[in-house]
């Protein structure tokens, strides 16, 4: 039988390309389409039963953190048991990493405490280095080599079964919509909760397609063939969009070009309804503690690495303080109110998701469920006059066709 799910996300052009569904049923598949963003196809049938799970976990359709809600009293940030700035010691990981290293501190004192036995990680795809892979790391090399974001599209829950079969216990790393897909298939599958006794995020700003990946290479006056390897960041903070060619050159942009002035143009559509961008359901969410500049806006000049880095649940926290105490780690306490001076392109989208829901029932597009995320209370610290521009730009893109 057709999926329904399917035809409910496509609708309302909301899929994140997750893979969820494809680990749920047989019958989906995952598929680069155009302009570059991962998308399930049907290629076989899917049980009722199938569609039922998979509508109940999809992040196209539904976030519901209520389980660990956001604080009314602070929707921007997410649930928090310890916020705090910080860096792995290691200096050579630390300067691999994007943004201080700290969830790669932080799974490699994982594996080597034997809380874990390995890590569901994206990596660079060694046969389309713009591209990305989901493997399993099990090593403090594997995490290494990782390191650094990954600014391409990505399906780490596709290979869930896999995941599950092996022997041990895993971390999973991902977008926030990721592990807010993960943590509502546990509740219909304890295997998860019995198996992934870490659940790690980072602060996403949206997930750019693949044709403005070329534009960087255009801009950089390099054919995608003779790419050998490629960076989005990292190498230092925030580094720089490095293409390593075949002939053993090097190519390079700066992030706020890279990310600026063209990743950033061509995120898909449900970044920008994006109710959770921050990783309120992981345990651990980390992200870019950036310095402002003397207009108060984040300087991306480069230094040394420092992640902002919260611990939202009970194993966040335990987890933090073993690896801070075994010498891994550097943190230091922050006033949940900075984090606004260091992040404010996600407090601006937070404030304004309420408005963008708004515009897609105008227009008459299914509506996602966002349950326990804060959606109202945000709105609510955005003034009303940047909450109708947001909602007469969305409507007016819709009627050109360009959302």
């Amino acid at each position: 039988m057709s999926a329904r799910f399917l035809a409910q996300v496509e609708k309302a052009g909301t899929c994140t390309g997750c893979g969820l569904c494809a680990a749920v049923s047989a019958g989906i598949s995952m598929a680069e389409v155009p302009p570059g963003w991962a998308r399930p196809r049907q290629i076989g049938p899917v049980s009722a039963a199938e569609d039922q799970a998979i509508a109940a976990a999809c992040p196209g359709l539904v976030i519901d953190e209520r389980d660990h809600p956001h604080d009314a009293a602070e929707p921007l940030w997410g649930p928090q048991r310890f916020t705090g700035t910080g860096h792995a010691t290691d200096a050579a990981l630390r300067h691999q990493a994007s943004s201080g290293g700290m969830i790669s501190a932080l799974l490699t004192h994982a594996l080597a405490s034997g809380l874990i036995d390995f890590v569901v990680q994206v990596r660079a795809d060694p046969a389309r280095p713009t591209g990305n892979i989901t493997a399993v790391s099990t090593s403090a090399t594997d995490i290494f080599t990782a390191a650094g974001s990954r600014y391409a599209a990505s399906s780490p829950l596709a290979g869930l079964e896999d995941w599950l079969a092996r022997p041990g216990r895993m971390a999973f790393v991902g977008k926030p919509c990721d592990v807010a897909a993960l943590r509502a298939r546990a509740r219909q599958d304890a295997r998860i909760n019995d198996r992934v006794p870490l659940m790690i995020a980072f602060f996403c700003a949206g997930i750019p397609s693949a044709r403005a990946v070329g534009r960087i290479l255009d801009k950089l006056d390099v054919k995608a063939s003779d790419v050998a390897a490629f960076r989005f960041r990292g190498d230092g903070w925030p580094g720089y969009a490095t293409a390593t060619l075949k002939d053993g050159s090097s190519r390079r942009m700066s992030y706020a070009d890279s990310w600026g002035d063209i990743l950033s143009k061509e995120v898909q559509f449900r970044c920008k309804i994006c109710p959770d961008a921050v990783g309120a359901a992981a345990d651990v969410a980390c992200a870019d503690a950036w310095h402002g500049d003397e207009r108060g806006y984040p300087s991306f000049e480069e230094g040394d690495g420092r992640s902002l880095v919260m611990a939202r649940t009970s194993a966040g926290v335990a987890l933090l303080d073993a690896a801070r105490a075994a010498g891994a780690v550097a943190t230091e306490p922050l006033p949940v109110a900075e984090i606004i001076a260091m992040q404010p392109h996600q407090a601006r989208r937070k404030r304004q998701v309420a408005s963008r829901l708004w515009a897609m029932r105008v227009v008459g597009r299914p509506v996602p469920r966002f349950l326990g995320v804060g959606v109202a209370e945000a709105a609510r610290l955005e003034p009303i006059i940047l909450q109708l521009k947001s909602f007469a730009g969305l409507v007016r893109r819709f009627i050109k066709g360009t959302a």
